[in-house]
This record gives structure tokens, sequence and C-alpha cells, in this order.
């Protein structure tokens, strides 16, 4: 056995809220590695819904890597969100029309970039993430978090906004588990190091 198929929708036998995220995605600007799943409370197909203003005409993309675990309530919230703030009012008249549709003449709304989600990345119950952010590979956000900033490899974050709770590990092992890059292993190495890899001890996944 080389662990559950990739391809299933749903990975565990008479579960329909856990699902492999990738297989439910129907968004070309949302791109979801293999693994990652998402667990919902109600219903798989809450996800795209909980990604918030991802207009097609914006193209900014939600990217999330390989084997990232994503808990019931995570929302994503897209560019499309951003209003001016860098003017007399924050007030998106030009989409009314009816006279107001030259006031964003010559101007842009603020775009802060693509959500960039890491690899092996925690995102737990209700946290929010916003347009713009990167977050590192083994990251975990807590519960209820707000993330507004980038957010490093390894580090634990929470709060509103989030800030680092603690490195999981020291930055000689983080470095060292960068290289490692064990997501990007074959599945089969991948299972032949299942024990390993729920351990302590990284020197065993370098013999």
């Amino acid at each position: 056995m080389l662990g559950p198929n990739k391809n299933n929708l749903f990975p565990l036998v008479n579960y329909k809220r856990l699902c492999f995220l990738k297989n439910i995605i129907k968004n070309p600007n949302i791109l979801v590695g293999d693994y990652t799943y998402y667990d919902d409370f109600e219903n798989v197909e809450n996800f795209e819904k909980n990604v918030k203003y991802h207009f097609d005409f914006i193209g900014d993309k939600l990217i999330i890597g390989k084997f990232c675990m994503i808990a019931s309530g995570a929302t994503f919230i897209m560019n499309g969100a951003n209003h001016l703030t860098n003017a007399i009012t924050t007030y998106p008249f030009a989409i009314f029309g009816n006279g107001w549709e030259n006031a964003m003449e010559g101007k842009s709304y603020p775009h802060k970039g693509n959500i960039n989600i890491g690899n092996d990345v925690w995102i737990g119950y209700n946290a929010t993430i916003m347009a713009g952010v990167t977050i590192g590979d083994g990251a975990i956000v807590a519960a209820n978090a707000t993330v507004i900033k980038d957010v490093a490899p390894y580090s634990i974050v929470g709060g509103n906004p989030a800030s680092e709770i603690k490195k999981r590990f020291s930055e000689d092992t983080i470095s060292k588990l960068l290289v490692l890059n064990w997501w990007n292993w074959d599945i089969e190495k991948i299972t032949k190091n299942i024990q390993n890899l729920t351990d302590m001890d990284i020197n065993k996944l370098f013999q």
C-alpha cells in the first residue's frame, strides 16, 4: 500500500466532510497540490465559497502546496476586496455607474498579489488569510487567526492580527527541513518514511 489515492475526492471511507481539495476545485485561479485536504463541518463545496472577492477580471491566484491541512471556516480574502486607501474616501463610486463610472479614471485599486500557501501548512478553524500573504512551508496558523503579513516557514502564528507565537524547530533544523523538501519525494519514499516523518529525529530522514 502506498497511502490513499490522491485522485480520490473523499479519501476516508464513508466520510464526506473531508476531501482531497484539488479534486473539487473548479476555479482555474485556485491551484492546489496533491494530498492537501479540506475538512468542513457542513459541505466541502464551501471551500470555493470561502475564497472571497475572487473576480476573474483581476486575475489573482490562490496557490496552495502539497500535504496541507485546512480546517472548516478557513477564509481567503482576495484582491477584489480592496478599496482606495490613499484618497479622501474609500467608497467605490465607479461600480455603480449612472454618472459615477469615471470615478476611477487614471486610478487603480490596490493589488497586493497572490496568496501563496506553502507545503505541509496547517490552517486552523476559522482562520482568515488576506491578499498578498505568503505562508511558508511547515507553518501553523491558529484557529481564528487573521493573517495580514507573511508567515515564516515552520513558525506558529495566532491572533488578530496574527503574530508569531514561536518557531516549531531550531533555525538549524528548519534550514535542513527546507532543503529536505520531503513533500516532493515520490510516494514510495514518503510511505517508507512515515514513521520518521511523524517523529522528531530529522537525521533519520537523511539516511
